[in-house]
């Protein structure tokens, strides 16, 4: 049942707004992908994935392309994996990531090429 809307708005097409208000996913998928469109705010978190966007490395090779500490590298990584951007396996003692999975491709490729339009 569509509800009604307030007199508080000039509200011209009352059609399309309940159309679209049937359509608008909860509340909760706009949270999460707030908090997914976070983790593309840090420039940092940037590099990492486009790095590992070329190709799977470990965080010696990521501390040393981008000139930071294990350790930094390492911080950076854990909400990365937090939201499922990036995966991980282990080979021995070393740690090898890579993108979780085309969609992550594709948002990080969509940016670029939208910023370079």
């Amino acid at each position: 049942m569509a509800e009604k809307l307030s007199r508080d708005y000039d509200v011209i097409h009352e059609d399309v707004i309940n159309k679209v208000r049937t359509l608008m996913p909860a509340g909760m998928d706009f949270s999460d992908l707030a908090e997914l469109y976070k983790m593309f705010a840090d420039n940092t978190r940037l590099k990492i994935l486009w790095a590992l966007n070329c190709n799977e490395m470990c965080v010696c090779d990521l501390a040393a392309l981008l000139g930071m500490s294990k350790s930094a590298i390492s911080h950076q990584l854990k909400p990365l994996r937090i939201a499922n951007l990036v995966k991980y396996n282990r080979n021995g003692k070393v740690v090898y990531y890579s993108l979780a999975d085309d969609h992550v491709k594709s948002i990080f490729d969509t940016g670029l090429e939208h910023i370079n339009e």
